[in-house]
């Protein structure tokens, strides 16, 4: 998640928008635009997955919706449980994600950035391994 957001919404309240948001809110769980996308098409509700897109990323800019860049170049959101800037503890497996805080990763980004002389500077992290149950069925 970026460290940087608006304290004004960019996003405008449109029927999609709330569409969106609904089947957001409805689950725990990290989700492509196009699962958001079909999500919204079994309501009985048509939008283009451009406007999924395009909805998603702004809440991202806003802060109200996480992103998670996974390594096989997928990208998925989620509506975040944690307020502020926080990084995520994932499942290489399952996907099970924790939030998690990491100040001294914080202290370390901004002193490099320090270091070569840049500003403005906003970072993401997530943290990959395998959770308890997926290590314990793996044995």
């Amino acid at each position: 998640m970026s460290s940087t957001s608006s304290s004004r919404p960019r996003t405008r309240n449109t029927w999609q928008k709330q569409a969106i948001d609904e089947i957001l809110d409805g689950s725990a769980d990290f989700q492509s635009a196009q699962q958001v996308h079909q999500s919204v098409a079994d309501t009985g509700r048509s939008v283009s997955l451009a406007t999924v897109y395009r909805v998603l990323q702004s809440q991202v800019e806003d802060g109200v919706v996480d992103i998670l860049a996974l390594d096989d170049g997928q990208t998925l959101f989620r509506k975040c449980a944690a307020t502020g800037h926080h990084h995520h503890l994932v499942c290489r497996n399952c996907r099970a994600t924790q939030e998690i805080e990491a100040p001294k990763i914080e202290q370390w980004a901004d002193n490099v950035a320090t270091d070569f002389g840049y500003i403005d500077v906003n970072h993401t992290m997530e943290v990959y391994g395998l959770c308890p149950q997926c290590a314990q069925n793996a044995s």
